[in-house]
């Protein structure tokens, strides 16, 4: 079940889901608002020939003021962060959605997958300029939302190799248990 943006305020409020910085204003009918952070990663072309998902990949840091803005390049790729730190407890998942009016823009923000139960830290996300025209976006700019709903079942909480991120993080593919077997 996916929680009301009502439900959302009283579990903050009672410390069961923990959204920081939290503003009262990002609650939407049924998910919370995030913002841009100001840390950004982009592949690095010339360190890498090509990409593989069993070598880590070669990135270049991009770090904005906070009260500054990115530039988006036509047809690019960026890894950003989230203002918010987030804590779910093994009852709650979430998943993230670019807001729609932002997508009209062509851009495009999502993270690769769900938020799983247990999860503390800030969320990664993949941004992509689908546009042909740069897109410039101000860092602490909502962006997405969080879409949280219970599990039907409290969950092992999050262990794995994202647990903790602090800002945009690099893919640890490379790290997946195949790999490594």
């Amino acid at each position: 079940m996916i929680l009301s943006g009502k439900t959302i305020n009283s579990k903050i409020k009672k410390g069961d889901l923990i959204i920081d910085p939290f503003d009262k204003i990002s609650v939407q009918p049924a998910s919370i608002d995030l913002r841009i952070g100001s840390h950004f990663l982009a592949i690095d072309e010339n360190q890498n020939s090509f990409l593989t998902l069993d070598k880590q990949a070669r990135y270049r840091d991009i770090h904005v003021e906070k009260e500054g803005s990115i530039i988006i390049q036509p047809q690019s790729f960026l890894l950003a962060t989230t203002v918010e730190y987030i804590e779910l407890p093994p009852s709650l998942t979430a998943f993230v959605e670019g807001r729609s009016s932002i997508g009209r823009l062509g851009l495009f923000i999502q993270n690769a997958g769900w938020v799983d139960p247990g999860f503390k830290g800030h969320i990664t996300l993949e941004l992509f300029n689908a546009n042909q025209a740069p897109i410039k976006l101000a860092v602490g700019r909502r962006v997405c939302q969080l879409v949280i709903a219970e599990v039907d079942q409290e969950a092992k909480p999050y262990i794995g190799k994202y647990k903790g991120q602090q800002k945009a993080t690099a893919s640890r593919v490379y790290l997946d248990s195949e790999i490594l077997s």
